[in-house]
């Protein structure tokens, strides 16, 4: 059975850090992409990171400077380093996997339940 479950959200100031964890269990983990996507309130989900299964990382503009993700394939583990965080990362963090296209959202077949990030003064 596929598991994705993440963990580390928090309530954090403007400028903390957060680091995110999603544990996967129950699929090749090296073979699949494992992205973390967000979704505030009243908007849609976006990607946020993604960390191929061949070292590739994809990354949308907003993470720059600030984020960082990483895979550690030995403990099927993905890592999402958030730092300078602002009151528009609120959202609830999302973690996916895909065989297919990595930047294809609607390819990831299996999705964790979320961990919510608010950053708030």
């Amino acid at each position: 059975q596929v598991h994705l479950v993440e963990s580390g959200g928090a309530l954090v100031q403007p400028g903390g850090s957060l680091r995110l964890s999603c544990a996967a269990s129950g699929f090749p983990f090296e073979d699949y992409a494992i992205g973390w996507f967000r979704q505030a309130p009243g908007k849609e989900r976006e990607g946020v990171m993604i960390a191929g299964p061949d070292g590739i990382i994809y990354d949308m503009p907003f993470t720059k400077d600030r984020f960082t993700i990483s895979r550690d394939n030995a403990k099927n583990t993905v890592y999402l380093q958030m730092n300078s965080l602002r009151p528009e990362d609120t959202a609830i963090y999302y973690c996916a996997a895909t065989f297919n296209s990595p930047l294809n959202w609607d390819e990831y077949t299996y999705w964790g339940q979320g961990t919510q990030v608010t950053v708030v003064s």
